[in-house]
């Protein structure tokens, strides 16, 4: 054991407590979209749960292959199982109760004891491969043992549900120490590169597998699983036992070699930065989750590939919004300068009609630009990244697309966003959700918000202010002054129309018809954290202190104030019940990294700063060992105690805390 590569040690009794191990989830990933993912306690509660999720075109069209398995320990001759699974009102079989210790070293690492023996069970992805590793050793108590694996898979989108069929093909190719499945001709094979023993062929179908997530979550939540056989290894002290799965044929013989370049490649993530603390150490790591290999063919029709950020596990893909708002984090933060260029030259290529991709679609399809702020955060990221960098010859070469942004931004695009006759950003169309509030279900956009958004006209801002901050770098001094002279036009017409004097804090849009929606939501508080803003110092501290009374809670700013009509405390219940509360008073971790820049921006004079935004973060650091282990959730419930919902591993909460941690 490497106590260098240990990122977290769940405690005995948490381990031993069912709904405690079954409410922590692990989460590994191999660099281009694909990842496997579970609970401690072993039961699958969700769709998404799996030993092998790849990415069949990086980084999307993923499908969970290899489900599940279940585990069986020989000693004496006496069966006992070290996997459960859950079905209607059973827990079967009873391996959790074994179940004793459990870690990240720097992966998965679950202890059992069975029997007087104790036994360790490890598992891990192997980074830049479809191929997943999984490990037996027997550490005390017993010389030998056999162990039964029975592999389930579901060979499914990893959206959906298996359920049994016909259509199934059953067979196995059976080889020296593998075998192969492949049960539709439209999905590649699954191979199980195996240590010592064989493979039994007993081809048959588990049902009813229960997803208390998906029941919680108002969806599909039984599944059937195909059982084609059991692989019967022996496991002897001093050795490990287990299988490779693959999209490829691999021997068992390679494992240790992986596990060796595996946590050598881990360790050089978590030390990318010299001198970084513990905590930091563990952020760098989740962040590592999140960036990976984008392939696309161009317009010329030329194969490329470069590199994107998943913008949420276990469900979400690569999004536009989300990977421009955490790179900062995950990547400048993260010592990662080569993945943040990469990444700003690879959402370049995709620019069109002046506007950044909001989505990319998980079956490959061609992206959707129903986004108003993706191309305003393409500038502030671009704008950090040069300040971090100083790659003038990236400006240089980016330099015309920002151009076409703006212009096109002026004189209109998509949705009908253009810059009104007052310099200020208006946009927006019945039934389309433009901005990062952008819950929707069937034909109800929960918060519409078209009109004049107020952190859209603050990035709207901000990216005239850097675009002519970029232009005079350049040495193209006309062009500065030109988008300086319209950046002026659009303060003023800011500071115009959305001071709401009554609340002491900004409105939150001006509707098309110009009135000014007063709901206290945290948007306001780009205007005060962004590169450039232009607020007043007492207006700019009155947000600061609406947001921090009314919107902060220990995991984030909420979405609405408590108080509100519209105000949703939790968010639970089926799609539309979710949805409803998405952004009508749930919390966003993410927010957390914009409200800790505005306050330090604020208080910067103040010898108490630093503690308070300590204090701020305690609690979502906290949050590493808890819902997703070494992860931030995407979101919480608005009201205490706070339970954490949504993905449980968000691209953005984890840049957000790396951001935010170095204003402390």
């Amino acid at each position: 054991m490497n106590e260098q590569s240990r990122i977290l040690d769940l405690p005995r009794e948490i381990c031993a407590d069912y709904e405690q191990a079954l409410s922590r989830e692990w989460l590994e990933t191999n660099g281009l979209g694909g990842f496997a993912c579970g609970t401690v306690a072993g039961p699958r509660t969700r769709r998404y749960h799996g030993l092998l999720v790849p990415a069949l075109k990086p980084p999307v069209e993923r499908r969970v292959l290899l489900a599940a398995l279940d585990e069986e320990l020989v000693i004496k001759s006496q069966p006992l199982a070290l996997s459960s699974h859950e079905y209607p009102g059973a827990v079967h079989p009873d391996g959790h109760t074994r179940l004793v210790g459990f870690r990240l070293d720097p992966w998965p690492v679950w202890t059992y004891e069975v029997d007087g023996c104790v036994v360790e069970r490890e598992f891990f992805l192997v980074h830049g491969t479809d191929a997943a590793v999984l490990r037996y050793r027997l550490l005390s108590g017993a010389r030998r043992a056999a162990l039964f694996l029975r592999p389930f898979l579901a060979f499914r989108d990893f959206h959906a549900t298996t359920h049994e069929t016909d259509l199934w093909d059953r067979r196995a190719r059976i080889e020296q120490g593998r075998v192969a499945f492949r049960p539709f001709a439209s999905m590649p094979a699954l191979w199980l590169g195996h240590s010592n023993g064989g493979y039994r062929h007993e081809p048959d179908w588990y049902r009813n597998f229960e997803l208390r997530i998906e029941r919680e979550r108002g969806l599909d939540c039984r599944e059937d699983l195909f059982k084609p056989g059991a692989l019967g290894l022996e496991l002897e002290a001093g050795h490990d036992a287990g299988f490779i799965a693959a999209l490829k044929p691999t021997d068992y013989a390679e494992a240790g070699d992986l596990a060796l370049r595996e946590r050598r490649r881990r360790s050089l993530v978590a030390g990318a930065l010299p001198g970084a603390d513990a905590v930091t150490r563990r952020l760098l790591l989740a962040a590592d989750a999140f960036v990976v290999r984008r392939e696309w063919t161009d317009k010329q029709g030329k194969k490329k590939d470069g590199r994107s950020v998943i913008a949420g596990y276990p469900w979400f893909g690569d999004w536009g919004r989300d990977t421009l708002i955490a790179l900062p984090g995950l990547c400048l933060e993260a010592g990662r300068q080569s993945d943040a260029r990469s990444i700003l030259r690879a959402y370049a290529e995709f620019a069109d009609g002046g506007m950044i991709p909001n989505r990319f679609p998980d079956e490959g399809e061609q992206p959707e630009f129903n986004t108003i702020d993706a191309s305003l955060w393409y500038f502030d990221a671009l704008y950090r990244y040069y300040k971090h960098s100083g790659d003038a010859a990236l400006v240089r070469e980016l330099l015309p697309v920002l151009e076409q942004m703006v212009a096109r931004h002026v004189d209109g695009t998509r949705y009908g966003i253009h810059a009104d006759g007052d310099g200020l950003l208006t946009g927006g169309e019945p039934g389309v959700q433009l901005t990062w509030m952008d819950a929707k279900v069937g034909d109800w956009v929960v918060t519409p918000r078209m009109g004049k958004p107020v952190e859209i006209n603050a990035l709207w801002y901000n990216a005239l202010r850097v675009l002519a901050d970029l232009e005079k770098s350049c040495g193209r001094a006309l062009e500065s002054v030109a988008y300086a002279r319209r950046a002026d036009r659009v303060q003023k017409a800011f500071a115009a129309a959305f001071w709401n004097a009554e609340r002491n804090c900004l409105f939150d849009c001006i509707r098309p018809d110009g009135t000014p929606d007063a709901s206290l939501r945290p948007n306001q508080i780009l205007a005060v954290a962004l590169p450039f803003r232009m607020l007043p110092a007492e207006q700019e501290r009155a947000v600061v202190d609406a947001v921090t009374e009314k919107l902060l809670t220990p995991f984030g700013l909420r979405s609405l104030a408590p108080g509100e009509s519209e105000y949703r405390g939790r968010c639970t219940g089926g799609p539309q019940e979710r949805d409803g509360a998405y952004h009508q008073g749930t919390v966003w971790a993410w927010l957390i990294g914009p409200y800790a820049q505005a306050y330090a921006n604020v208080h910067a004079q103040d010898p108490e700063c630093k503690a308070h935004l300590r204090e701020v973060l305690a609690a979502l650091l906290r949050n590493l060992d808890r819902a997703g282990l070494n992860q931030v959730s995407e979101i919480f419930d608005g009201d205490a105690p706070h339970q954490p919902r949504g993905c449980f591993a968000q691209a953005w909460s984890v840049a957000a805390l790396l951001q935010a941690r170095a204003l402390t």
